[in-house]
C-alpha cells in the first residue's frame, strides 16, 4: 500500500513527483490584448462571456475580419483540439476550465488562458487537477491579483505545482471523473433548454399577448426589494457557519442558473448581527454593483452582500414567475445602470423601469403552467 505524503494541493502517494504548470507545458499564453474592430464573418474571436461549463456558446460570439483573424492565429491566439482553456480575468476568473474540443477555428480575447501540454501528459487529468478544490485554492491565494477585477498573473501561473504521475494513471482517473463531467454538462445544457423554453412562455403570456386593460406598475411596486448586507470579518463568530452567503462573484458564476453553493458561509449569530437576510428557497438575487444584472435563483435559504439585491415575489408563492419577470426586465436594468468607477443598479433602477401586468389570477395560472 502505498505511503502518502502531503503537498500544497493536499496529500498524494508518495511516489508520485511534483513538477510545475509551466515544465509539463509546450507553452502558457493568452489571447490577444487587442480587440479588432467587430465585422460580420465566419472568423470568431471568444471571450470570457462566451464560456459555458465545458464548451464556448458562438451564438453571441464577436466576429472579425479574416486578415485580423489570421494575424491573430500566427500570435498563437488560437487554442487548438486539446488544449485546456482558463478563464483568467473578471469575476469568473479560474471557475471555467476545460479542454477545447468543437471544430471551430478561433480566436481568443486576453481574458483566456491557454495550456498546451507536453506529449505524455493528459489533458483531461489536468483539467480536473484545476479544478479540484485544494488547488483551486491555493491558484486564488497565491497566483491571483486585483481585489476589484481578479486577474491571474500568467508569469506567476506557471509555477502552480502539479503532480507527475504515469499515464496509465493519468487515464484511470480522468476516466471515471470524465463520465461524471459529461453527466454535469448534459444536465446544464438542458438546464439551459429549459429556461430558455420558460422564457418564451413568459414572452408569449406578458408581453405578446398583453391586453390594453392591464395596469402599468413600476417594476420596484411587482416585487419585494431586499437589502443585502456582511457580517463583520473581524468577528470569527460570525463566519464558517451553516448558513450560506452569497457575493457578488458567487452570483455572476451562476447566472442564469439554480445557485446551490456558496464561497462562504455565516452563523446564526453573524446573521443577527448584520444587515444581510435571509431569503427563503426559490427567491431571486442580482448583482447591483460592478458586474450588474447577473441574477440568479436560490436552491435553498441564503444570505447575501449588499453588493446584491434579494428579491421576492408580490404575488404569493409566484416565485418563477418573479425570476422570469427581472429576466425579461434585466437588459433595461442594466442601462439605466450609473456609476464613475463602477456601474449601480439602485432603488431607484427599480422604480424607473414600468411594465404592464394583468390582474393576479393569471399570473399564478402561468406559475402552475411554467414551475414544472
Amino acid at each position: 500500500m502505498s505511503e502518502w505524503k502531503e503537498t500544497d494541493f493536499g496529500p498524494i502517494p508518495d511516489e508520485w513527483e511534483i513538477s510545475t504548470l509551466g515544465q509539463i507545458c509546450d507553452f502558457i499564453t493568452d489571447g490577444s490584448h487587442s480587440s479588432p474592430r467587430p465585422v460580420d464573418s465566419p472568423y470568431f474571436m471568444a471571450s470570457v462571456k462566451d464560456m459555458r461549463y465545458n464548451y464556448f456558446d458562438f451564438s453571441d460570439c464577436k466576429t472579425i475580419s479574416k486578415n485580423d483573424f489570421d494575424s491573430l492565429v500566427s500570435g498563437n491566439c488560437s487554442p487548438k483540439s486539446g488544449d485546456i482553456l482558463l478563464s483568467k480575468d473578471g469575476a469568473n476568473c479560474l471557475d471555467l476550465i476545460f479542454i477545447y474540443k468543437q471544430p471551430e477555428k478561433i480566436v481568443l480575447l486576453s481574458s483566456i488562458a491557454i495550456a498546451r501540454l507536453k506529449k505524455g501528459f493528459y489533458p483531461d487529468f489536468y483539467r480536473f487537477f484545476l479544478l479540484s478544490p485544494n488547488t483551486q485554492f491555493l491558484m486564488r491565494n497565491n497566483f491571483v491579483s486585483g481585489s476589484a477585477i481578479p486577474r491571474v498573473v500568467l508569469k506567476d501561473f506557471r509555477n502552480i505545482p502539479v503532480p507527475i504521475i504515469p499515464q496509465q494513471e493519468q487515464y484511470a482517473i480522468a476516466s471515471v471523473l470524465t463520465s461524471l463531467d459529461d453527466k454535469i454538462d448534459l444536465l446544464h445544457r438542458q438546464n439551459a433548454t429549459l429556461e430558455a423554453m420558460a422564457e418564451t412562455l413568459f414572452r408569449q403570456w406578458f408581453v405578446e399577448e398583453a391586453k390594453e386593460d392591464w395596469e402599468e406598475i413600476t417594476l420596484y411596486n411587482a416585487i419585494d426589494l431586499i437589502g443585502g448586507g456582511t457580517p463583520k470579518t473581524s468577528i470569527p463568530e460570525y463566519w464558517d457557519g451553516n448558513i450560506k452567503w452569497l457575493s457578488g462573484g458567487d452570483i455572476a458564476n451562476n447566472h442564469k442558473s439554480i445557485i446551490v453553493s456558496s464561497e462562504k458561509s455565516i452563523t446564526e449569530l453573524g446573521l443577527k448581527n448584520s444587515s444581510t437576510k435571509l431569503l427563503p428557497r426559490f427567491s431571486t438575487i442580482i448583482s447591483a454593483r460592478g458586474t450588474v444584472g447577473k441574477y440568479c435563483i436560490l436552491s435553498e435559504p441564503m444570505t447575501f452582500s449588499q453588493s446584491n439585491y434579494g428579491i421576492k415575489p408580490k404575488y404569493e408563492n409566484c416565485y418563477f414567475f418573479t425570476y422570469l419577470l427581472i429576466a425579461y426586465s434585466v437588459d433595461e436594468l442594466i442601462s439605466a445602470a450609473y456609476g464613475s468607477v463602477f456601474d449601480t443598479i439602485t432603488t431607484d433602477t427599480f422604480k424607473g423601469h414600468s411594465i404592464t401586468l394583468p390582474k393576479i389570477n393569471i399570473i399564478k395560472d402561468f406559475e402552475v403552467e411554467v414551475s414544472p
